[in-house]
């Protein structure tokens, strides 16, 4: 399993794909980052003598992050497209599936492989906060409340990704029906805004974002990690599952 987990991460770094992707976010992302500090060192004396004043890390650290998930929901659909589409089409599929390897080892190396990618890309981006450690204080624990949370957000992408993957040989639509979903997934909770209180709350519930701006602010709670570990298991039994189907018939 780990085997074809780094088999699968190399074959991502083997793409320039990967690397363009890796390039643009950064860029991307330290613009806004460059952002945000101006716009801190704009309002700075403004705010000194307000009492309990957000600081460096609420002002520019964790609008980062949350910059950082709406980049990984663009990303994600291009990263996952090529998981088990791209065995299918090249009919190496069946010969994967006829390796000495369990279902259950194929789907989780597939996506240990891609989520360590998003994991190598999560640490190039909070080494951006990181650095204001050098000329101001940051607060760690919310820092790392951001980090867990986008964590957990790029493997819930992953997995969702290796499910659409698994059903067709086309990148192109796993990777539209995969941002499909996450973007549905993403904004669930606005179509329940203005009806019944328990609509309201359920689609509260299926929302991704609803449960990554909790851990943004440092409020790290049980419900949420069980909501991540609840769509990851869902998406990977899933994908277990139609693959099994394929190896029985």
């Amino acid at each position: 399993m780990f085997t074809l987990a780094r088999l699968e991460l190399y074959r991502l770094f083997l793409s320039p794909l990967a690397w363009v992707i890796l390039a643009s976010s950064q860029l991307i992302l330290a613009y806004l980052f460059l952002t945000h500090i101006d716009y801190f060192v704009q309002i700075q004396a403004k705010i000194s003598a307000i009492p309990g004043a957000p600081g460096v890390t609420e002002l520019i650290a964790i609008p980062l992050l949350n910059n950082a998930a709406t980049i990984m929901l663009l990303i994600a659909p291009l990263i996952t497209m090529r998981l088990i589409a791209e065995e299918r089409r090249n009919d190496s599929l069946p010969l994967l599936i006829s390796a000495p390897l369990t279902v259950q080892q194929i789907v989780l190396g597939k996506f240990i492989g891609t989520f360590f990618f998003f994991i190598i890309l999560l640490t190039l981006i909070i080494l951006m906060p990181l650095s204001l450690l050098v000329g101001s204080d940051i607060d760690i624990y919310l820092l790392a409340g951001g980090f867990l949370g986008l964590s957990l957000l790029a493997a819930s992408f992953t997995a969702i990704g290796l499910f659409f993957s698994s059903l067709t040989k086309q990148p192109t639509i796993a990777a539209i029906t995969t941002f499909a979903c996450l973007f549905l997934l993403w904004i669930i909770d606005w179509a329940g805004s203005e009806n019944m209180v328990e609509q309201t709350s359920l689609f509260s519930w299926l929302s991704l974002v609803h449960h990554f701006e909790p851990m943004l602010q440092g409020d790290i709670a049980t419900s949420d990690i069980s909501y991540y570990l609840i769509i990851i298991s869902t998406f990977i039994l899933l994908t277990i599952r139609h693959l099994d189907s394929e190896r029985i018939n």
